[in-house]
């Protein structure tokens, strides 16, 4: 790999050198390198382009890395990925796609990532996205995730975007079995004239199933967010969705949450706060000694950290 690839796995992956554990790198459209454990295999799909990550039953405290790097402009490209988490595992799974445009012409990766988490199962799943271009064409990102959670599992994910996507549109989906738990934080930054749509949609099927949908967004410039998150109360369960977004300059944010209680136990709640920069905080920084566009800069990395 180049200067330029490597850049991009140690921001999107935290990957510096060959990682420990299962791993499998996609570059440019094709594999790039890979190495499975005893207890997660990693495999490519029969029936279209993508891999099957099957981690065993009771395996603990593993990491397996699968990061994307685009580097071509031009390059476009669809996978589709499972994830299947063996009853009572414990594992952390790290993704995340990063483009250098350096062309004139649209660079994307979309993926749809499909998750079946077993009985008891715990599975930390975190995904960065990142676009840097040199030229004039888009570097874009579209994911779709589907989330499947058997009785007593857990889940975590967190998702980051924090600079140079010009367009995401990014749709989860999950189903929720009895004790079943689905926890979501989303950190997004748009500048410029970007654009990020969230599409957010929890069936919470289960009994004393629960989610929790947390958004927090900064919206610079000209840039565009919209918001949607839907928690559907079918049982005795529980679900919280917040979206916590600063706007600044002339960019626009639109946030709609939704929660439909079809069961008389359903406890459900949303939230939904957008707003500027409070004068005061940066009156308070800047009589530190920082300039204004410093003073914004803690605020906005406080508040997404």
């Amino acid at each position: 790999m180049n200067n330029t690839e490597l850049e991009l796995l140690k921001i999107i992956a935290d990957m510096e050198g060959t990682p420990e554990g299962a791993f499998n790198i996609r570059s440019n459209g094709s594999l790039d390198s890979r190495r499975v454990t005893e207890n997660i295999d990693i495999r490519n799909k029969a029936d279209n382009s993508g891999i099957e990550v099957v981690i065993k039953s009771g395996t603990k405290g593993e990491k397996v890395h699968i990061p994307v790097i685009i580097s071509e402009t031009g390059l476009k490209e669809l996978v589709y990925n499972d994830f299947i988490i063996g009853d009572n595992a414990d594992v952390e799974i790290v993704a995340g796609c990063g483009i250098h445009n350096c062309g004139d012409e649209e660079s994307r990766h979309d993926g749809i990532h499909t998750f079946f988490v077993g009985k008891n199962a715990k599975v930390k799943y975190v995904e960065k996205h990142y676009g840097k271009a040199d030229g004039k064409g888009e570097s874009n990102m579209n994911p779709v995730t589907v989330i499947n959670i058997a009785d007593g599992g857990y889940m975590e994910m967190e998702t980051t975007q924090i600079e140079g996507v010009d367009f995401t549109k990014r749709s989860t989906k999950a189903r929720l079995s009895d004790n079943a738990t689905l926890i979501i934080r989303e950190k997004l930054m748009t500048s410029g004239e970007e654009k990020a749509e969230t599409d957010f949609e929890v069936e919470l099927d289960g009994e004393n199933s629960s989610a929790n949908v947390v958004s927090r967004s900064v919206a610079k410039d000209n840039s565009y967010q919209l918001f949607l998150s839907k928690i559907n109360g079918n049982n005795v369960c529980s679900g919280h969705s917040e979206c916590d977004a600063i706007i600044m300059d002339n960019a626009k944010v639109s946030a709609i949450p939704e929660i439909t209680a079809n069961h008389l136990d359903a406890a459900l709640i949303h939230e939904a706060a957008i707003g500027k920069i409070a004068g005061e905080q940066l009156t308070k920084l800047m009589t530190l000694g920082l300039t204004e566009q410093e003073a914004e800069e803690q605020i906005v990395n406080g508040f997404l950290k």
